[in-house]
């Protein structure tokens, strides 16, 4: 199942000048945009191109997960992990759907976007921008390598959470030669090519992990989310 959605003009136009706006509520770290991706989705380039305009801001971390399922119509995604795949599935799952689509975006690990719906996603994250922070995540580096220290502000958050390391490559350039975009040369932002659960957090007892740095040609960024496909609570791109 796809869904063709157009509408970049939508992030350059009035949606994009209220992000811009000062928010009242703290910082809580960039806004989490997962896209739910393949090259040979012939509805995906939209969405990927909404990625990289994503890719220019601070204040949103967003992530192109490239899935497998559609590499059997005539063009195997470069990018597709099988585990990316399964964590589509386990969103589709917590929130009582039945199956999954390209191009979908998640938000913060709650609500889904289809295609590249620019309204309808400019309005979820301007509302996730608002939200007060309930988890705070710094980076601390005491002689043994750097870490990242995770704790609540104020009340406890309902755990188990996972605190996971995000590796992803700013822009990666495919030629598509055969499948729906054959003849296409495409660049892909932030695409993701690491998945790791550093360690369970309980959501009271501050907690500190080891982190590896990313390679040369990559980026990194930490979440915590809770357990079982559920909200992002917070994130933090590595220096």
């Amino acid at each position: 199942m796809k869904h063709l959605s157009l509408g970049l003009a939508g992030f350059a136009t009035a949606i994009w000048a209220a992000l811009a706006a000062p928010v009242a509520a703290q910082d809580s770290g960039p806004v989490v945009v997962e896209l739910f991706t393949s090259q040979g989705c012939s509805s995906c380039p939209p969405a990927d191109a909404l990625l990289r305009e994503l890719a220019a801001r601070d204040d949103v971390l967003p992530l192109a997960l490239h899935v497998d399922y559609w590499d059997y119509i005539g063009w195997a995604d470069s990018f597709a992990i099988p585990a990316h795949t399964v964590r589509q599935r386990g969103y589709a799952r917590a929130a009582g759907r039945d199956m999954v689509f390209t191009p979908q975006m998640i938000v913060m690990g709650r609500q889904s976007v289809v295609g590249a719906r620019s309204m309808k996603l400019a309005e979820l994250i301007l509302q996730h921008m608002q939200d007060p922070p309930v988890v705070s995540l710094s980076i601390v580096d005491e002689g043994a390598g750097p870490g990242v220290d995770v704790r609540p502000v104020g009340a406890p958050v309902t755990g188990p959470l996972d605190v996971v390391l995000v590796r992803y490559a700013p822009l990666r350039r495919v030629g598509i030669t055969d499948g729906e975009n054959a003849g296409r040369t495409l660049d892909y932002a932030n695409v993701v090519e690491g998945w790791q659960v550093l360690g369970q957090w309980d959501g009271s007892t501050p907690l500190q992990l080891k982190i590896e740095t990313p390679a040369d040609d990559q980026r990194a960024a930490v979440l915590v989310q809770r357990a079982g496909y559920g909200p992002i609570l917070a994130a933090l791109r590595l220096p």
